[in-house]
């Protein structure tokens, strides 16, 4: 029997690839759980057999004490047998969830089940809210399989930030050479156990490059002291066990230990004091980095990250690999009955001086390490989206601009059947749509699909669409809007703070991709017509492009004066008896009708 993990994720269809190493990883499963199963009833037989040769060999002297030492013996033999079956049931588990989180997504079934990002999205952000970034369901859990703290922090920020033409070409270039590289996803996915909440952070990057606690001479002259004195103080307590020396020399050695510990004790307890890193995560950024040193990469962004983890001279993997091992054996002083020997040997000052020499050595490349393993590892879990959505096409940057055009976009996050895409074009002399429609047409929904696709394309990802060209664009949108009762805000007054915002990014290095949902409607009619034009020209001028939705139609008489800068288009629906049917298709022009008093009669209401 093999646990090989199921064939090469990246050939072929990716559901029938899927699907079939789901199948084999199932079999496989069932296969080590029967033998697991088996082997824990042998482990309880030998166990009472024993326990029946030690009391015919101890008690009733009927046989010779040999076997029970070879019954010992194969108990042994079966225990570590029995714990490797179980590690390869546990890998099959695991690979087998693997291939089930893909078919997943591929059918559709994700929302909720994976890791829904940032609790609390930075407050003020110009888009996170209103773009379904984070939450259920959301653009980040349906992209995210990072093992790390610092893979998903990296995942969220380059959600949250613009990036240039160039960044995001390099990006494009890596996910599509990552693409193909399924064994390397799965790899990455058994790495360690699950990491909990506890994760690396900022601080243990502070630590590796906080200065010495002790110097590099301090630290030899100490762990000599140390050295001596506990062998000192063995010395004394095997002379008072074993021969006549008495308990004096062990006690005047036992206490010149004590000494020369209470001298370093604050510096040794700074040292201790100042690592805190949860074992589980550096278990899996050694595998992680382990498995990137393994790969070649001929994508620009790729290669770069793989030059600046051999930057050092040295296996991060490795030097990861013994700090770990540093941690561990730092905290096994914490067990009572270990503590006592502890004590003896100086175990806390070697580890600290230890853990310091690391820091040392280290401590600098710990940040750059760690951020570029994050950056590969965010750019499979891109890699893996690519690849289960083929159809899905890498968008065109372009230098010059501002330029937004998109032919067949649709929604990431809806389901392909239920998608309608639509073709939109903002650019040279067309700056602004002006969107039009009655409730529930899908005016809110194009834009949420056009910022998203602005988003994905940033960062280096494929969009639901037949083709979209781009020039490097700031988002800013205004579409979930809320009044807000403990700061005494009005919905109006929250809009216009908002819109204030939309103005001050048009100062920033980017140019902005409006998205105004239902502007100003907080207001009456004639306030919202001025308001609204001049927010709108305000942002034109300053080279913004954008989309602006409304169900007040005096609006649409903007595209009377703005000289072709502003394009009216809309979306219509139908009553069929008493159904309201939408096509979700964007039409050139003004809408001609409201579906206002038809829905309201279509409930009862005497209108």
């Amino acid at each position: 029997m093999t646990d090989h993990p199921g064939p090469e994720v990246s050939e072929g269809n990716p559901h029938a690839v899927y699907t079939e190493a789901a199948q084999t990883q199932a079999l496989l499963l069932a296969e080590w759980q029967k033998k697991a199963r088996r082997l824990s009833n042998l482990r309880l037989v030998l166990f009472l057999l024993t326990g029946l040769l030690a009391w015919l060999a101890f008690g009733s002297q009927q046989i010779g004490a040999i076997w029970v030492l070879l019954a010992v013996a194969s108990f042994g033999i079966l225990m570590i047998l029995h714990e490797r079956v179980l590690r390869k049931g546990q890998r099959s588990e695991r690979t087998l969830a693997f291939y089930r989180r893909g078919l997943a997504r591929l059918e559709e079934r994700w929302m909720g089940g994976g890791d829904q990002g940032l609790d609390h999205p930075p407050t003020g952000h110009p888009y996170a809210d209103d773009l379904d970034l984070f939450g259920e369901g959301s653009l980040f859990e349906l992209l995210n399989s990072a093992r790390t703290a610092a893979g998903r922090r990296t995942l969220a920020q380059w959600m949250l930030e613009p990036s240039s033409a160039e960044t995001a070409r390099q990006r494009q270039a890596a996910v599509q050479e990552l693409m193909p590289r399924g064994q390397l996803r799965l790899d990455l996915s058994l790495l360690g156990e699950e990491v909990g909440e506890r994760a690396l952070g900022q601080t243990f990057i502070e630590w590796g490059q906080a200065p010495p606690v002790i110097s590099s001479s301090m630290r030899v002259a100490l762990r000599l002291l140390a050295i001596v004195t506990s062998s000192m103080t063995l010395l004394g307590l095997a002379g008072w066990i074993w021969s006549e020396a008495g308990v004096i020399p062990f006690l005047l050695a036992a206490a010149l230990q004590v000494t020369g510990s209470l001298f370093f004790r604050k510096s040794i307890r700074a040292i201790v004091d100042s690592v805190e890193a949860p074992g589980q995560e550096l278990v899996v950024l050694s595998g992680l980095l382990g498995r990137i040193e393994e790969e070649s990469f001929t994508a620009s962004r790729l290669a770069t990250l793989r030059d600046e983890l051999a930057a050092s001279g040295q296996q991060p993997s490795v030097r990861i690999q013994q700090l770990r091992r540093l941690l561990d054996l730092l905290d096994a002083r914490r067990n009572q009955f270990f503590a006592p020997l502890a004590g003896l040997f100086c175990w806390t000052t070697h580890l600290a001086l230890s853990l310091e020499n690391w820091r040392s050595t280290c401590g600098d490349t710990l940040e750059p390490w760690i951020e570029a393993a994050a950056e590969i590892e965010v750019l499979c879990s891109l890699s893996a989206y690519a690849y289960e959505n083929p159809e899905n096409t890498f968008p065109e940057w372009i230098e010059s601009g501002p330029a937004f055009e998109a032919h067949g976009l649709g929604h990431p996050l809806l389901p392909a059947a239920q998608c309608v895409r639509n073709d939109l074009s903002l650019g040279g002399e067309r700056r602004v749509l002006m969107m039009s429609g009655s409730n529930m047409s899908g005016k809110s929904t194009l834009l949420r699909t056009v910022g998203t696709a602005c988003v994905m394309a940033m960062m280096g990802l494929p969009i639901r669409g037949n083709r979209l060209r781009l020039s490097p664009l700031q988002i800013a949108a205004s579409i979930r809007i809320t009044d807000s009762l403990q700061q005494g805000a009005s919905h109006f007054f929250a809009e216009i703070q908002r819109l204030r915002m939309v103005v001050d990014l048009t100062s920033g290095s980017w140019p902005v991709l409006f998205l105004l949902d239902e502007v100003l409607h907080g207001t009456n009619s004639h306030d919202r017509r001025i308001g609204a034009e001049a927010v709108i020209r305000g942002l034109i001028e300053r080279e913004a492009l954008g989309i602006v939705t409304t169900h007040d139609l005096a609006l649409a008489q903007i595209e009377e004066v703005s000289r072709g800068r502003i394009v009216n288009v809309h979306f219509e629906d139908q009553f069929d008896g008493d159904q309201m049917r939408f096509d979700y298709r964007l039409r050139p022009g003004v809408v001609t009708r409201s579906n206002a008093l038809e829905l309201m009669r279509s409930i009862g209401l005497d209108v």
